[in-house]
C-alpha cells in the first residue's frame, strides 16, 4: 500500500502556469485526509507549507534537491555542502552569479543584474511563466555577499545560471574534477543546481519515509526532469508525466498524462481511492 506519495512541482504536480490550482490542493487534502503523506520533492527552496501557494496545505517537503527535508512543523533533517567547495568554485568564477542557499537566506556572489541576466537564456515561454515567482524570490535574496560572509553560513544548495556555452563547459569541467565535492543535477539544461554529492532526491525522500517508519515500496513518486531522476531510479512505484524528458521516462518506466490536465494530482487520487475499496488506510500516519 502506498503511504508516502513524493511529487516534484514544475512540469509534474503544478499546472501550466506553476500555481497550485484548487484541483491540486483538493487532491492533497483528499490524499492527506485518508492518512497518507505527499511530500513536495522539488529543486525550489521550501522552508514552510505556507511556501510557493500551498498556503498551509498539509505537506512535508524535500526541498533544494533533497538538502532540506522540512516536516509540517518545521526542519527535520540538512545535507550541507562541504565548506571546500564554496571555497574553490566561488573564486575560481568570479563573473557568475551563485546563489547559496542556508536556513538563514539565500546569499547571491553577484549583483540582482548579473543575476537577472543569467534568465535570458531560458526559453521565453518559461521567461514568462516563472517571471512572477522570479521576482518573489529576488526579495529574500542577499546579493554581493563576500565569500567570507557565506561561509558563515551552512549552505545546502548552490545555484547559477550560465548562458555563455564556452563558460559553461568550463563550469562542467570544474564540476567533474570535484566530484568529490559536488554534483549538479538540473532541471534545465542552462541551470547548475550543485549540492553534496550523496544528496538528491531519492535519497531525501527515503530518508522522509524511514523516518515515518514506512519501507521503500510503500512509496509512489513523480517527476518530469533532470533533478527527478535519482528518485525515479530508486522507487519501485515510480512516474513521469507525458510532458517529461526521455530520461525521466525511462528512470520511471511509467508515464502518465501532463501535468497541464492534472495527471499527478488525478493519479494520487485514484490510487488513495483504490486502496480504500481494498480496506486500506486506517488512519497511517
Amino acid at each position: 500500500m502506498i503511504k508516502l506519495f513524493a511529487t516534484d512541482l514544475d512540469g509534474t504536480l503544478l499546472n501550466a502556469f506553476h500555481n497550485v490550482d484548487r484541483t491540486i490542493a483538493d487532491a492533497i487534502r483528499t490524499v492527506t485526509d485518508a492518512g497518507a503523506h505527499v511530500v513536495i520533492a522539488t529543486g525550489r527552496t521550501m522552508l514552510s507549507n505556507r511556501d510557493h501557494g500551498f498556503d498551509g496545505l498539509p505537506v512535508e517537503m524535500c526541498g533544494a534537491n533533497g538538502s532540506i527535508v522540512v516536516g509540517r512543523e518545521g526542519v527535520l533533517k540538512t545535507f550541507p555542502v562541504n565548506p571546500e567547495l564554496l571555497e574553490l568554485l566561488i573564486p575560481a568564477f568570479p563573473d557568475i552569479c551563485f546563489d547559496c542557499i542556508s536556513l538563514d537566506g539565500t546569499f547571491a556572489t553577484a549583483s540582482a543584474e548579473v543575476r537577472d541576466a543569467g534568465f535570458a537564456a531560458d526559453p521565453w515561454w518559461r521567461r514568462i511563466a516563472m517571471r512572477g515567482m522570479r521576482q518573489a524570490m529576488q526579495r529574500s535574496i542577499h546579493f554581493m555577499t563576500p565569500l567570507s560572509e557565506i561561509l558563515k553560513h551552512e549552505i545546502c544548495k548552490v545555484n547559477c545560471r550560465v548562458g555563455d556555452p564556452a563558460r559553461s563547459d568550463e563550469l562542467k569541467a570544474f564540476i567533474a574534477e570535484h566530484s568529490d565535492l559536488v554534483v549538479n543535477a538540473p532541471f534545465s539544461p542552462v541551470m547548475f543546481e550543485l549540492t553534496d554529492p550523496a544528496v538528491n532526491k531519492g535519497a531525501a525522500v527515503a530518508w522522509l519515509a524511514n523516518h515515518f517508519g514506512y519501507t521503500e515500496d510503500e512509496v509512489a513518486v513523480y517527476g518530469d526532469g533532470g533533478n527527478d531522476i535519482a528518485m525515479l531510479s530508486r522507487f519501485e512505484h515510480a512516474y513521469a508525466t507525458a510532458n517529461g524528458s526521455d530520461a525521466a521516462k525511462r528512470a520511471a518506466g511509467n508515464v502518465i498524462g501532463r501535468c497541464a490536465f492534472h495527471a499527478v494530482p488525478r493519479h494520487m487520487v485514484d490510487t488513495v481511492r483504490a486502496q480504500q475499496l481494498r480496506g486500506g488506510y486506517t488512519r497511517i500516519e
